[in-house]
């Protein structure tokens, strides 16, 4: 009963033990109702307490919901964008149960050299529409497959959606394959923003702030709970179970598989950061730019 102890890993026999060799000598029942009365209950951590709050936190968000606003009244697209965890093909075990009539035996190990593959979901969450798209990548999670990505929901989706479209913004991590600050990322981005004939404004969200970006709490959760419990065995498995994703309040998620090869460790083409053309914004250009195509390629 000290002050200021928050937990403690001990079972009930052993608080039981510990208070009879100091004199108090309880039952396995009697500890129980004393834990009820002090309020302690077992509880899982949570991921919930930021390293540390950016001084620049509030600003960026401000800027974010401006964006948003002015994105959304014009009728232009917004996409939230992130790579969802990668997964392992072959029979490896995954959180969840399933309704099954004999005991499903997976590996004991996940070692990635018993694998058959590997599964990189990258995932673009439309905000206006409540529309998932998921590309499957069967290689690496670089700057080039993010961008290529971006690529198809456009021409399969964005361009339907959107055909008055002239901008697009992208709500994004700070890190990964589109992080802030990766050139070889803006010149995919500016390759991407030649071809399609759109201006593409990225923001940022701040550090350790990726928990606010939509697509983490609007559809990566609903895919993880599509999934559970399944052992990807194909790819064409994954595609179908993530295609059933759906909520009450009108999700629909649509699926493509990506199955070209990108090779790791690409840097942005030489002279490229003296040339480029992105444009920084005046407030915040760190985590606030634009790629501004260009030429425009026929469609």
């Amino acid at each position: 009963m000290r002050e200021g102890v928050r937990w403690t890993n001990l079972t009930l026999n052993e608080i039981a033990a510990a208070l009879g060799v100091c004199g108090t000598p309880v039952s396995v029942p009697v500890v129980k109702q004393l834990l009820v009365k002090h309020h302690y209950v077992k509880r899982q951590a949570q991921k919930r307490q930021a390293l540390g709050p950016h001084p620049q936190r509030d600003q960026q968000f401000q800027n974010i919901a401006r964006l948003r606003c002015e994105y959304a009244e014009t009728g232009m697209p917004i996409s939230s964008i992130d790579t969802k965890k990668k997964e392992l093909l072959g029979n490896f075990y995954r959180d969840g149960r399933l309704y099954t009539q004999q005991t499903l035996r997976t590996f004991d190990h996940d070692f990635p050299s018993a694998a058959q593959g590997v599964i990189i979901p990258h995932g673009l969450y439309d905000v206006q529409r409540n529309h998932g798209h998921i590309n499957l990548g069967l290689s690496h999670d670089t700057s080039r497959f993010a961008c290529d990505s971006a690529l198809l929901w456009w021409l399969n989706y964005g361009q339907r959606y959107y055909p008055k479209a002239k901008r697009w913004l992208w709500l994004c991590d700070g890190g990964g394959s589109n992080a802030a600050n990766r050139y070889v990322f803006k010149a995919a981005l500016q390759a991407l923003a030649n071809r399609i004939g759109l201006e593409i404004r990225v923001a940022h969200y701040p550090p350790y702030e990726s928990k606010y970006n939509p697509i983490e709490h609007r559809l990566f959760p609903h895919i993880t709970r599509a999934c559970q419990g399944v052992v990807f065995i194909s790819v064409e498995l994954v595609k179908e179970l993530i295609e059933r994703t759906s909520t009450k309040t009108g999700l629909r998620v649509t699926v493509d598989i990506i199955r070209e090869t990108y090779a790791t460790g690409e840097k942005a083409p030489s002279g490229f950061k003296e040339q480029m053309t992105i444009a920084f914004d005046d407030e915040l250009p760190k985590w606030n730019y634009r790629a501004i195509p260009q030429r425009k390629s026929a469609r």
